[in-house]
C-alpha cells in the first residue's frame, strides 16, 4: 500500500514538473509604444518615499512571485513522501539554543556568575546533606510546584533528592535568563526547554524516589503499578484511535450536558444558531447572543445545569441565542476571518434582529469569538450602525503584542513549519492543539497525571468540565494562516491595519459599553494582554479580573466554590490606568462574577420587561432541537 502511494504522489509530483516545463522559456516581445513622457511621475526634493528597504528602491516584482507559488505547490505534494514532521519547527529550536549558546559563550561575566553561583548551589548541597534536609538552607519550591508537598519528602533520603534536584533547577534557571544579547523569544524558549527535561528527570517522576509511590505500592502489593500499567495501555489505545478520555463517554451533549431546553432556528456552511425558551413570564427587551470560540464547542457556556451560563441568563429574564460552530474538514480549507465573520457573527445578528425586532443585542465573545466579535463591533461602530446594545468580552485578546507563554510556539519559522502541515491537511488537527496547550502546563497536565494515574493507580473522576475539553475540534486552514500571520504576528487588529470584509477595522470605532472579563491564571489570554483593550478602545469599559483560568474562570456559577474577583469601571475623560495601577487599587470581592455581571446588564438594558419572543421566525422556522447536529461532529 505505502508502495503504491509513493508511485501516486510520484506521478502526480512529474504531472505538476511537465506543466511547468513546457511555460516557453523565451517569450516574444509585444511592441511597446513610445514613451510620450518620463517614465515616471517626479517628485519634489526630499518627498520621495523611501521604499522596499534595505535595498533602497522599488522591489522586484510582488513576493512571493509566481514561479515560487508553483514551486510550492510541487514541494506540497512531495510533502506525502518525507518523514513525520516534528511538533515544533527545528530551524526554530535550533535557532533559540544558538543564540543562546553563543552569547552565553561570548560573556565571561555571566560564566563567572554561573561559576560562581554553582559553587554557591554545590556548598548549600553539603550544609543540606550535613545537617539534614529540615536546615534552613532547605529550598523551597515554587509556589504552583506541588510535586514535594507530601510530608515524607521531607524525610531522609527523599529529601535528599529532591532538595538537590530544587538546587540544579535554580541554577538552570539562572543559567538560561539574562544572557546579555539574546533575544526575549529565544530566551522563553531556551527556559522552557530547560524546564521541560528538568520535569522529565524529576524524583517525583520515578517509583523508586518518590516516597508517595513506594509507599503505596508497599501497600497494595504493586496492584497499583498494574492498575497504571493497564490505564496507560488504554489511554495509548484511545489516543491512536482519537476516542475521548476514559470517563468522558458519561457526558453527552443533549443528555446530561448542553440540555438547556431551545431550538436551532439557523443553519448555514459554518453555524448553527440556537434560540432558548424562555422561563420567565417577562423578558428584557434586549435580547443576548453569545459567541463562543471555534477552537472548543459550545457547550462550555451550557455545561449541566448548575453551572450552566446559559441557563443562568435565560432564568434572568433574558432571551438567549448561542452560536454552535460547525466542527471543519479538509473541504473547509479555504474559509477565512472573513467567512467567519459574514457566516458567524454577521449572520447571527442578522437572525437575532429579525426574531426580536426593534432590539439591539447583548453581543457576548469567549476567546477568539470575543476578538471577532470586537472586530465586527468596531465595524459596525465604523458604519454607525444600531445593531448593539453593549460588548462583553471573557478572555479574549485584541492586542497579541504579548500574548504570553503560547507565544513560544509561534513565530516566523514555526509559522512556515506549521502552515506547511496545515496546508497538506486543510485542517489544523485537534489533537496538535491538545499537545500544545498540555506543554505549556506540562507539570500539572503531564508529569501530574502520569504519576496519579499511572504509579499510584487513580484515576480521578471525569466532570463536565473535562469531557468538554476533551471534545476538540479542528481549524480550518486559511483561517488559522492568517489568525497567526495577521493578529498574532503582524499584531494588525491593535495597529489599525486589519481589513474585515475589505474594510479597515480600528478598535476606536467601538462605540458601545463593554464588559471585559479576564483570568488571573489564564495561559491562554493572559489578563495583562486582555487589559490592553482599555488604551486600543475609547468608550465605557468595565473590567473584571477573575480568579481561576481561562475556563475554570469563566466557568464560575454563584456559590460553586469559594472564589473572589475584581472590578472597575472606566469611563471617557477619566486617566487609564497600567495594569498594575488597576490592581494596586482595586480591592477583591469575594463570590462570582456572574451576578456582577448579570446585575451590569441589566443596568445597560432598558428597563421595560415584554413578553417572551416566539421561537424562531418568518423566515427562521426551528429546525432541530438544541444542542442541534454541528455540536457533535467529530
Amino acid at each position: 500500500m505505502l508502495a503504491l502511494r509513493q508511485r501516486k504522489v510520484l506521478a502526480r509530483a512529474m504531472r505538476m514538473v511537465a506543466v511547468m516545463a513546457v511555460i516557453p522559456l523565451k517569450r516574444k516581445r509585444a511592441a511597446q509604444p513610445e514613451p510620450t513622457g518620463p517614465a515616471t511621475v517626479p517628485h519634489p526634493r526630499g518627498q520621495r518615499e523611501r521604499t522596499a528597504s534595505p535595498w533602497l528602491g522599488d522591489s522586484d516584482g510582488e513576493l512571493p512571485s509566481v514561479s515560487f507559488a508553483r514551486f510550492e505547490a510541487l514541494e506540497r505534494a512531495l510533502a506525502a513522501l518525507w518523514p513525520a514532521e516534528t511538533p515544533v519547527a527545528p530551524t526554530t529550536a535550533f535557532a533559540a539554543w544558538f543564540d543562546w549558546a553563543m552569547h552565553l559563550a561570548s560573556s565571561p561575566a555571566k560564566q563567572w556568575e554561573l561559576g560562581q553561583y554553582a559553587f554557591e548551589q554545590w556548598q548549600r548541597a553539603w550544609r543540606i546533606a550535613s545537617t539534614g534536609a529540615a536546615a534552613d538552607c532547605c529550598v523551597t519550591p515554587m509556589s504552583q510546584d506541588k510535586r514535594f508537598a507530601d510530608p515524607a519528602w521531607r524525610e531522609p533520603p527523599q529529601a535528599l533528592l529532591a532538595q538537590y534536584f530544587l538546587l540544579t533547577e535554580r541554577w538552570w534557571q539562572r543559567a538560561t535568563r539574562g544572557v546579555p544579547g539574546v533575544s526575549k523569544h529565544h530566551e522563553h524558549m531556551v527556559s522552557f526547554a530547560a524546564r521541560q527535561w528538568l520535569d522529565l528527570f524529576a524524583p517525583s517522576n520515578s517509583v523508586f524516589a518518590n516516597p508517595v509511590v513506594r509507599r503505596r505500592t508497599l501497600e497494595q502489593g504493586g496492584a497499583n503499578l498494574w492498575r497504571g500499567a493497564s490505564y496507560a495501555l488504554d489511554d495509548l489505545a484511545r489516543d491512536a484511535l482519537d476516542l475521548p478520555p476514559a470517563g468522558a463517554e458519561g457526558f453527552k451533549p443533549g443528555v446530561n450536558v448542553a440540555i438547556t431546553p431551545g431550538q436551532v432556528v439557523l443553519r448555514n456552511r459554518l453555524i448553527e444558531l440556537i434560540q432558548y425558551q424562555p422561563t420567565t413570564p417577562a423578558v428584557h427587551a434586549e435580547p443576548i447572543l453569545l459567541v463562543p470560540a471555534w477552537i472548543m464547542k459550545y457547550y462550555i457556556l451550557d455545561l449541566s445545569p448548575r453551572n450552566s451560563l446559559v441557563k443562568f441568563l435565560v432564568d434572568r429574564g433574558y432571551t438567549v441565542f448561542v452560536i454552535s460552530w460547525k466542527n471543519p474538514g479538509a473541504e473547509d480549507r479555504n474559509l477565512g476571518l472573513d467567512d467567519y465573520h459574514h457566516l458567524g457573527v454577521k449572520a447571527a445578528l442578522d437572525a437575532v434582529a429579525q426574531i426580536v425586532p426593534g432590539a439591539r443585542t447583548h453581543a457576548v465573545g469567549y476567546c477568539l469569538g470575543g476578538t471577532l466579535l470586537a472586530m465586527g463591533a468596531a465595524k459596525i461602530g465604523r458604519e454607525r450602525e444600531k445593531a448593539l446594545q453593549s460588548m462583553t468580552l471573557f478572555a479574549a485578546q485584541t492586542d497579541f503584542s504579548d500574548p504570553g507563554e503560547i507565544s513560544l510556539f509561534i513565530d516566523e519559522s514555526q509559522f512556515a513549519h506549521l502552515d506547511r502541515s496545515m496546508a497538506r491537511r486543510g485542517t489544523l488537527d485537534k489533537r496538535q492543539m491538545r499537545n500544545t496547550f498540555q506543554l505549556l502546563r506540562s507539570r500539572d497536565l503531564i508529569w501530574s497525571y502520569r504519576t496519579i494515574n499511572y504509579l499510584l493507580g487513580e484515576r480521578a473522576p471525569m466532570t463536565d468540565l473535562m469531557a468538554w475539553n476533551a471534545d476538540g475540534t479542528r481549524l480550518p486552514y486559511r483561517m488559522h494562516r492568517e489568525y497567526l500571520r495577521r493578529l498574532y504576528l503582524d499584531n494588525a487588529l491593535a495597529l489599525g491595519d486589519y481589513r474585515l470584509d475589505g474594510v479597515p477595522i480600528n478598535l476606536h470605532d467601538i462605540r458601545v459599553p463593554s464588559f471585559v472579563l479576564a483570568a488571573v491564571q489564564d495561559h491562554v489570554a493572559p489578563w495583562r494582554s486582555v487589559f490592553r483593550l482599555n488604551q486600543l478602545c475609547d468608550a465605557e469599559q468595565t473590567y473584571v479580573l477573575t480568579a481561576g483560568g481561562h475556563n475554570v474562570g469563566v466557568v464560575n456559577p454563584p456559590g460553586a466554590v469559594p472564589t473572589s474577583y475584581r472590578l472597575r469601571e472606566w469611563r471617557v475623560g477619566e486617566r487609564i490606568l497600567n495594569p498594575d495601577e488597576w490592581l494596586a487599587q482595586t480591592p477583591a470581592t469575594s463570590g462570582s462574577w456572574w451576578n456582577a455581571w448579570a446585575d451590569w446588564l441589566d443596568r445597560h438594558s432598558s428597563p421595560r420587561l415584554q413578553p417572551p419572543p416566539a421561537i424562531g421566525a418568518e423566515n427562521l422556522r426551528p429546525l432541530q432541537a438544541a444542542p442541534g447536529s454541528y455540536v457533535l461532529q467529530r
